[in-house]
Protein backbone atom coordinates (compact mmCIF):
# COMPACT_ATOMS: atom_id res chain seq x y z
CA UNK A 1 0.00 0.00 0.00
CA UNK A 2 1.38 3.43 -0.86
CA UNK A 3 1.87 6.64 0.99
CA UNK A 4 -1.19 7.77 -0.47
CA UNK A 5 -3.36 5.26 0.04
CA UNK A 6 -2.55 4.48 3.81
CA UNK A 7 -3.08 8.55 4.41
CA UNK A 8 -6.74 8.03 3.48
CA UNK A 9 -7.28 5.05 5.09
CA UNK A 10 -6.09 6.47 8.30
CA UNK A 11 -8.31 9.90 7.04
CA UNK A 12 -11.29 7.87 7.05
CA UNK A 13 -10.61 5.55 9.75
CA UNK A 14 -10.61 9.17 11.94
CA UNK A 15 -13.36 10.72 10.47
CA UNK A 16 -15.52 7.88 10.81
CA UNK A 17 -14.44 6.75 14.62
CA UNK A 18 -14.59 10.75 15.74
CA UNK A 19 -18.60 10.87 14.25
CA UNK A 20 -19.03 7.39 15.98
CA UNK A 21 -17.87 8.81 18.91
CA UNK A 22 -20.17 11.85 18.60
CA UNK A 23 -23.71 10.11 17.49
CA UNK A 24 -22.78 7.39 20.32
CA UNK A 25 -22.42 10.28 22.75
CA UNK A 26 -25.38 12.29 21.84
CA UNK A 27 -27.16 8.78 21.51
CA UNK A 28 -26.07 7.41 24.81
CA UNK A 29 -27.23 10.67 26.77
CA UNK A 30 -30.36 11.41 25.10
CA UNK A 31 -32.45 8.49 24.46
CA UNK A 32 -30.74 5.00 24.79
CA UNK A 33 -29.21 5.15 28.49
CA UNK A 34 -29.40 8.37 29.93
CA UNK A 35 -28.58 9.35 33.37
CA UNK A 36 -31.29 10.86 34.08
CA UNK A 37 -34.92 10.06 31.81
CA UNK A 38 -35.61 11.98 29.02
CA UNK A 39 -31.89 13.02 28.38
CA UNK A 40 -29.11 14.89 30.87
CA UNK A 41 -27.03 18.10 30.24
CA UNK A 42 -23.88 15.19 29.98
CA UNK A 43 -24.67 15.15 25.91
CA UNK A 44 -22.93 17.83 26.08
CA UNK A 45 -19.96 16.21 26.22
CA UNK A 46 -19.46 15.66 22.44
CA UNK A 47 -19.01 19.39 21.73
CA UNK A 48 -15.05 18.92 21.92
CA UNK A 49 -15.21 16.46 19.60
CA UNK A 50 -16.80 18.56 17.14
CA UNK A 51 -14.30 20.64 16.86
CA UNK A 52 -11.51 18.67 15.22
CA UNK A 53 -14.03 17.22 13.09
CA UNK A 54 -12.99 19.95 10.25
CA UNK A 55 -9.33 19.73 10.78
CA UNK A 56 -9.09 15.84 9.88
CA UNK A 57 -11.28 16.70 6.99
CA UNK A 58 -8.94 19.14 5.68
CA UNK A 59 -5.99 16.35 6.35
CA UNK A 60 -4.25 19.30 8.99
CA UNK A 61 -1.16 17.43 10.79
CA UNK A 62 -1.73 19.28 14.34
CA UNK A 63 -5.36 18.35 14.50
CA UNK A 64 -4.24 14.64 14.35
CA UNK A 65 -1.82 14.91 16.93
CA UNK A 66 -3.59 17.18 19.47
CA UNK A 67 -7.28 14.38 19.06
CA UNK A 68 -4.65 11.70 19.60
CA UNK A 69 -4.43 13.03 23.12
CA UNK A 70 -7.70 14.55 24.03
CA UNK A 71 -9.16 10.92 23.00
CA UNK A 72 -7.87 9.48 25.99
CA UNK A 73 -10.31 11.51 28.37
CA UNK A 74 -13.52 9.92 26.74
CA UNK A 75 -11.78 6.72 26.72
CA UNK A 76 -11.34 6.95 31.05
CA UNK A 77 -14.77 7.92 30.76
CA UNK A 78 -15.85 4.65 29.20
CA UNK A 79 -13.89 2.44 30.72
CA UNK A 80 -14.98 3.90 34.17
CA UNK A 81 -18.66 3.18 32.97
CA UNK A 82 -18.30 0.24 31.59
CA UNK A 83 -16.99 -0.74 34.65
CA UNK A 84 -19.94 1.17 37.12
CA UNK A 85 -22.87 1.29 34.61
CA UNK A 86 -25.59 -1.89 34.55
CA UNK A 87 -27.07 -2.64 31.10
CA UNK A 88 -27.10 -1.20 28.54
CA UNK A 89 -25.30 1.30 29.72
CA UNK A 90 -22.05 -0.87 30.05
CA UNK A 91 -22.31 -1.74 26.60
CA UNK A 92 -22.26 1.44 25.22
CA UNK A 93 -19.57 2.61 27.48
CA UNK A 94 -17.64 -0.37 25.44
CA UNK A 95 -18.23 0.70 22.24
CA UNK A 96 -17.49 4.20 23.36
CA UNK A 97 -14.01 2.56 24.37
CA UNK A 98 -13.72 0.64 20.79
CA UNK A 99 -13.83 3.71 18.74
CA UNK A 100 -11.77 5.79 20.95
CA UNK A 101 -8.92 2.69 20.56
CA UNK A 102 -9.86 3.18 16.61
CA UNK A 103 -9.53 6.77 16.66
CA UNK A 104 -6.09 6.79 18.36
CA UNK A 105 -4.82 4.34 16.33
CA UNK A 106 -6.02 6.10 13.19
CA UNK A 107 -4.54 9.07 14.58
CA UNK A 108 -1.12 7.46 15.46
CA UNK A 109 -0.68 5.81 12.04
CA UNK A 110 -1.59 9.19 10.35
CA UNK A 111 1.26 11.06 11.66
CA UNK A 112 3.39 8.07 11.68
CA UNK A 113 2.87 7.96 7.73
CA UNK A 114 3.23 11.49 6.91
CA UNK A 115 6.48 11.81 9.39
CA UNK A 116 8.33 8.94 8.29
CA UNK A 117 7.66 10.50 4.67
CA UNK A 118 9.36 14.19 5.34
CA UNK A 119 12.45 15.03 4.13
CA UNK A 120 15.16 15.11 6.47
CA UNK A 121 16.22 18.53 8.04
CA UNK A 122 19.26 18.65 6.36
CA UNK A 123 17.86 17.99 3.62
CA UNK A 124 15.97 20.72 3.83
CA UNK A 125 18.73 23.07 4.52
CA UNK A 126 20.19 22.23 1.20
CA UNK A 127 22.93 20.21 3.05
CA UNK A 128 24.72 17.12 2.31
CA UNK A 129 25.52 14.77 5.13
CA UNK A 130 29.39 14.44 6.10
Amino acid sequence: MNKANQIEMTRWLALGSLAGLIVLGLAWEMWLAPIRPGGSLLALKVLPLVIPLAGIWKNRMYTYRWVSLMVWLYFTEGAVRAWSDRAPGNYLAMLEVLLCLLLFVACALHVRVRFKNLPSSSAVAGHTPS
